[in-house]
């Protein structure tokens, strides 16, 4: 046994008094990590929306200036559109 009954009992209790405080007054440390997970949130939105607009703008700027057929996709190599070659009917 590593811990005699009465230091077992003796770090059980400390434990349970430990978490009762936590409980009942939360450390500024805790809000200050959902606050910062609010933020990452915001940030990844954020970054989510500015990459839509930067596929419709190359999307629209695709379809002025060429008769391809683009498709917004991520890729693997960090292109915002994608060509697409359409299926041809065999004669």
């Amino acid at each position: 046994k590593a811990f005699p009954n009465k230091a077992r009992v003796a770090i059980l209790a400390e434990l349970a008094k430990e978490r009762r405080r936590l409980i009942r007054n939360p450390s500024p440390a805790s809000s200050i990590s959902l606050s910062r997970a609010n933020l990452m949130e915001f940030r990844d939105t954020a970054e989510q929306q500015h990459i839509a607009a930067q596929q419709r703008a190359a999307l629209q700027h695709a379809h002025a200036h060429s008769s391809g057929f683009f498709v917004t996709q991520d890729s693997s190599f960090g292109n915002l559109i994608l060509p697409v070659l359409p299926r041809l009917e065999p004669h």
